[in-house]
């Protein structure tokens, strides 16, 4: 049986304008943390980094696919993973299929990262039914560049990490059983978001964040609040089909 109070609609109405003003403060804060984002310096990407797609080999700008900023979500799938990505990322996944197309007509291109080798993520992807392009960064240095993933030695010096993998929790158990991967493997692996802006024939690293935060459902304006550009006032009221050319 579920804990709650009960009341009278006097008592409700008291909580509920105490309750009004901490959301009123949170969105309030929310507000400032967005704009604090985007005040972010902006980083240019010296290191030329080559990465395996669906499509044959492409380069960072090249990922951008026309577009002037990119973001894109690092899924936990290693290349030790034997059974396929972490199960959280893989929710994650299924929620931002609903999102590209919107982003794609912000001047954003959406897409996912993960270390394992490209056959196994193609395989995955159309496992899945997911519509967003999945890049592989294996045999390249980017993961590790931009924090995206640990190596061994760096795994070992996280006091965190360390502990849960010399005493990992039933649940933790049994997330390394669903991927297929020894615990010291997997969570070599970061959640995270990535977010990058081209101007001039440059790409700058604009943003990156690691969980808990990526864990928050990626409906549309959580992802467009994490690109390095502000957007347009105007409301997004087309459906799929109708955006303008």
């Amino acid at each position: 049986m579920s804990q709650h109070t009960v009341g009278t609609r006097e008592e409700w109405q008291a909580a509920r304008d105490e309750l009004a003003k901490l959301e009123g403060e949170h969105a309030q804060r929310n507000e400032e943390i967005k704009q604090k984002r985007r005040e972010l310096p902006w980083v240019p990407v010296e290191k030329e980094y080559e990465f395996d797609t669906e499509e044959g080999k492409k380069t960072l700008a090249e990922l951008f696919d026309g577009r002037s900023q990119l973001l894109a979500y690092n899924i936990m799938f290693g290349p030790d993973y034997t059974l396929g990505a972490c199960p959280g990322c893989t929710s994650l996944g299924d929620g931002l299929g609903g999102s590209l197309v919107h982003l794609n007509h912000s001047d954003v291109t959406l897409l996912c990262f993960s270390r394992a080798p490209i056959e196994k993520l193609t395989a995955y992807k159309n496992r899945m039914g997911w519509e967003f392009p999945y890049v592989s960064t294996y045999n390249t240095d980017f993961a590790f560049d931009f924090g995206l993933a640990l190596t061994k030695e760096q795994a070992q010096q996280i006091p965190e990490v360390k502990q849960m993998i010399e005493n990992p929790p039933d649940w933790l158990q049994f997330w390394a059983t669903q991927i297929g991967a020894e615990l010291e493997d997997g969570l070599r692996e970061a959640p995270s978001y990535i977010a990058f802006a081209r101007e001039n024939d440059t790409v700058y690293h604009t943003y990156t964040v690691t969980a808990p935060d990526p864990f928050v459902a990626p409906y549309f304006g959580f992802l467009l609040d994490r690109t390095p550009k502000p957007q347009s006032d105007e409301p997004h009221t087309y459906r799929k089909d109708e955006y303008p050319d």
